[in-house]
């Protein structure tokens, strides 16, 4: 997801590209995940806006159960980027004192959108997240999947409470 904005950066401001995205990144759990859509990089006075609309497939693993599936998301993003060395003269420029937080176009005015993307996918994710809603997870004793097999453990919450009569009932079978 690498765009040369050298030509663009001599253009007027209001030139625009637009881009078509059909390419994989790194996500958030470093797999490569699937990102399709579009890009559009318009010149502004002083650098580019970058807008883009993505429909992302995402590999997560789920937290209850930890197996692995596929987080669908739509991103909205709109960015601004700035090149560090002014193409006609190719002397460094000084970046404008709000361009903090923003794209940095390297010494060949590539603006590269992986980071960028993998940045919004994360903010996506849920702190949780699951494969399906109804997940049941894994069994506290033996590990077992819920959702394939129920194990036979005894799972049954004890009460505390109740901890002395339980030991005189094993005491009488016994």
């Amino acid at each position: 997801m690498q765009y040369n904005l050298a030509q663009l950066f001599r253009e007027p401001t209001g030139s625009t590209r637009d881009y078509v995205v059909d390419d994989s990144f790194i996500g958030p759990e470093e797999g490569l995940d699937r990102a399709q859509g579009w890009v559009r990089v318009i010149r502004t006075h002083e650098g580019f806006l970058v807008r883009a609309e993505l429909e992302t497939q995402v590999n997560m693993t789920c937290s209850r159960c930890l197996n692995w599936f596929e987080l669908q998301s739509e991103l909205k993003m709109e960015e601004e980027a700035y090149s560090s060395i002014n193409p006609t003269t190719g002397r460094m420029e000084e970046l404008p004192d709000e361009a903090d937080g923003v794209i940095v176009l390297d010494d060949q005015h590539v603006l590269d959108m992986a980071e960028v993307l993998r940045q919004y996918t994360i903010t996506e994710v849920p702190i949780k997240p699951l494969c399906n809603e109804e997940c049941l997870g894994l069994c506290p004793e033996c590990g077992s999947s819920l959702n394939k097999e129920k194990c036979k453990c005894n799972t049954a919450p004890v009460d505390l409470r109740w901890g002395s009569l339980a030991e005189l009932l094993t005491e009488k079978q016994d």
